[in-house]
C-alpha cells in the first residue's frame, strides 16, 4: 500500500534525481542539514508566506523539527526532501509531500528555496521531480498545493508544474506570524492522469 513505501525513506537512501537536482532525506544529526533548515525558516520571505505551528528559531528546534519529520516519514504520513544540486550536492531548499491519504490516494505538496538559489527554476524543477515520484512510488491520484493569496511566485510555480488553479479557500491559512488570524489561500491540484509539463533547463 502507499503508506508502507514511506518506510524506505531514511537519510542513507537516495531520493529522486533529475532536472539537474537530487532530492534527499534531511538528516537531523547532520550539522549542515540542521543549519540549512534553520536558515530557511528564518528567511523573511519564508516567514511572510508560512506560519508553522512550532516556529524554528534555533538549531535545537531545527533538529527537533527534522526528527519529527523523519518520524512522520517512517509512519507513512509524509516525506521531506532536501533539494540539492545534482552535481555538487549543495542544499537549495526543501520540498515536502504531506497529508498522505492512502485511502483517497491524495497528498499535499509544499516547498521553499533558500535565497541564494532563487531565480534558477529550482522550485519548479523540484516540484516536477517530486510529483512524478509521488504518482509513481506512492500511487496517489491527486496532489494538492495551497499558497497564501498574493504569493505570485508560488502561483507561477504551481501553474508551470501542471497544478491547475481550482479556487480560493477562505481563511485557510494563518496570517504571517500569527495563530489567531487567518488569510485566504489559492488551491491548485494535479492528477496522475494529467500531462506532465516539460521541465525548464537548469540555470
Amino acid at each position: 500500500m502507499a503508506h508502507t513505501r514511506m518506510h524506505t525513506l531514511a537519510p542513507s537512501v537516495t531520493g529522486p534525481r533529475g532536472h539537474g537536482l537530487r532530492l534527499c532525506a534531511w538528516d537531523a544529526g547532520d550539522d549542515a542539514d540542521a543549519q540549512a533548515w534553520l536558515r530557511g525558516h528564518l528567511d523573511p520571505d519564508f516567514q511572510r508566506w508560512n506560519t508553522p505551528l512550532r516556529p524554528t528559531t534555533d538549531l535545537r528546534a531545527a533538529r527537533e523539527s527534522l526528527r519529527a519529520r523523519a518520524r512522520d516519514a517512517g509512519e507513512g504520513r509524509s516525506a521531506s526532501f532536501r533539494i540539492t544540486d545534482g552535481a555538487d550536492g549543495t542544499t537549495l531548499g526543501h520540498l515536502g509531500v504531506g497529508e498522505i491519504n492512502p485511502y483517497l490516494k491524495q497528498a499535499h505538496v509544499g516547498y521553499w528555496v533558500l535565497p541564494e538559489a532563487r531565480g534558477r527554476g529550482v522550485a519548479t524543477r523540484a516540484l516536477l521531480l517530486a510529483s512524478r515520484w509521488a504518482f509513481a512510488e506512492l500511487g496517489v491520484h491527486r496532489l494538492e498545493l495551497g499558497h497564501a493569496l498574493g504569493h505570485g511566485a508560488s502561483c507561477r510555480v504551481a501553474e508551470r508544474c501542471g497544478y491547475a488553479y481550482e479556487g480560493t479557500m477562505r481563511g485557510a491559512m494563518f496570517e504571517a506570524g500569527r495563530h489567531d488570524a487567518f488569510r485566504d489561500a489559492h488551491l491548485h491540484a494535479r492528477l496522475a492522469t494529467d500531462a506532465e509539463p516539460a521541465a525548464p533547463e537548469p540555470r
